[in-house]
């Protein structure tokens, strides 16, 4: 009995994985954990294809676009893009489930490779969430404790952010705070073409790869040290020159003190990351 239910899981597993798929997710989140009720929302995707899964942002996904014709058009011109609030881009490769996380910090784009095992308890407790009959799972990752919902009749492997490894989609997950969770919304026929990796849209600076552990204390450096980036093209041969709409030259020391301050105030209100071990 064994062997048909995995062969079973393998077939309809491979008839999915034959079209592209996409997976729309609401993302909530609390950025400011004292103003708990200070709730933002995003649309996410996830899209899948037979040689992984990309979770992105719809309002990145379209501003990406836009950036990317400017480019190819040679214009610096990048008023008037709505990046959305949601930055940062996940892919997954199939089978094995390697994770790549891009995300930008101050004038350095990253590519994240993050290892860490997602050890799942599974739990007997069922529930109808919309049209699905799903099951209860949990997990301790990134410094919070998560619930997730999942679904085995729709047996992939995966779900929103760089959760995966449940026997079925994770329909929905949120953490014990409820500050963070992501709720399937809609199921979409994907592109015709695969989804694009991130590591390969034109950026006007290289990509810095590194592993987690780094990338966490770029983090911690950045919310100590954000004007780091420019200060060092400062001290170098670039010359910077800016100035207002009349055309008249900035003070580009006192804009940078301005832009530090205001970044580390943001930074006080933005206590709530996702991965809440970042901070740590």
């Amino acid at each position: 009995m064994k062997r048909i239910i995995v062969g079973v899981f393998f077939f309809l597993s491979v008839i999915l994985l034959a079209q592209n798929q996409r997976f729309v997710y609401e993302y909530k989140f609390v950025t400011d954990s004292t103003k708990a009720n200070d709730v933002g929302s995003e649309i996410m995707f996830l899209d899948v294809a037979k040689k992984g899964s990309k979770f992105h942002s719809e309002k990145k996904s379209i501003a990406d676009s836009i950036h990317q014709d400017r480019i190819n058009k040679q214009t610096r011109d990048f008023a008037g893009i709505d990046y959305g609030l949601v930055p940062f881009v996940v892919e997954k490769s199939y089978p094995d489930f390697k994770i790549d996380f891009f995300n930008s910090l101050d004038m350095s784009k990253y590519k994240v490779s993050d290892n860490r095992e997602m050890n799942w308890k599974i739990l007997p407790d069922k529930e109808k969430i919309g049209d699905f009959n799903t099951q209860k799972a949990s997990l301790y990752f990134a410094g919070r404790l998560w619930t997730a919902w999942f679904v085995s009749d729709i047996p992939i492997q995966d779900g929103p952010y760089k959760f995966h490894g449940l026997p079925g989609l994770i329909i929905k997950i949120e953490d014990k705070t409820k500050s963070h969770a992501f709720v399937l919304k809609e199921v979409r026929k994907g592109s015709d073409k695969e989804w694009v990796s991130d590591n390969e849209k034109k950026s006007f600076g290289s990509t810095i790869v590194i592993d987690h552990e780094k990338y966490k204390k770029q983090v911690i450096d950045f919310r100590n040290n954000p004007t780091k980036g420019i200060r060092q093209m400062l001290s170098g041969n670039t010359k910077i020159i800016m100035s207002d709409e009349n055309g008249k030259p900035l003070d580009i020391e006192k804009m940078l003190r301005d832009q530090e301050r205001n970044v580390k105030a943001n930074n006080a209100k933005n206590n709530n990351l996702l991965e809440l071990d970042l901070l740590k």
